[in-house]
């Protein structure tokens, strides 16, 4: 099969609709717009949300919530989660990547102390908390933050 013997599907794909080409097009003369009016103008029409100068529903609902333009969201790894990888293993964000521990990498890696580490790790993340870095160190492992 070469490229130019592709074709859509028989009945998937009807040719454009030619406005404003004669009366007997039955689309002729007004092209479809109807007579005069907002619509009927060049550049005519309303934008989307627009009521007819009724206060529109965005405006009467309230609003909620708050955005942090400088918040960090992070990849988070608990310490049970740890213990699929070999004794003395060097464990960050690729590592993680590989295992599927971690599907995306965001703003970085945050290592949560939930669970116990049996192995002995060196971990590399961006943020530690307080439980996490006990517990990797307490099983011989080592912290590092990048």
């Amino acid at each position: 099969m070469k490229l130019y013997e592709l074709s859509p599907a028989p009945g998937s794909a009807r040719k454009a609709w030619r406005k404003g080409r004669g009366v007997g097009t039955g689309n002729g003369k007004t092209a479809g717009k109807g007579h005069k009016g907002q619509n009927a103008r060049s550049g005519g029409g309303v934008r989307p949300g627009f009521e007819g100068g009724q206060l529109p529903l965005y405006r009467k609902l309230p609003k909620r919530g708050f955005y942090n333009r400088f918040g960090k969201e992070y990849a988070v790894v608990n310490v049970s989660d740890l213990n699929v990888f070999e004794d003395g293993a060097t464990v960050d964000m690729n590592a993680l990547l590989e295992k599927r521990i971690v599907r995306k990498p965001q703003d970085g890696l945050k290592v949560l102390g939930n669970g116990e580490i049996t192995k002995k790790l060196t971990v590399i993340a961006k943020v530690f908390s307080g439980t996490a870095k006990e517990k990797i160190e307490a099983a011989g492992g080592k912290t590092e933050v990048a």
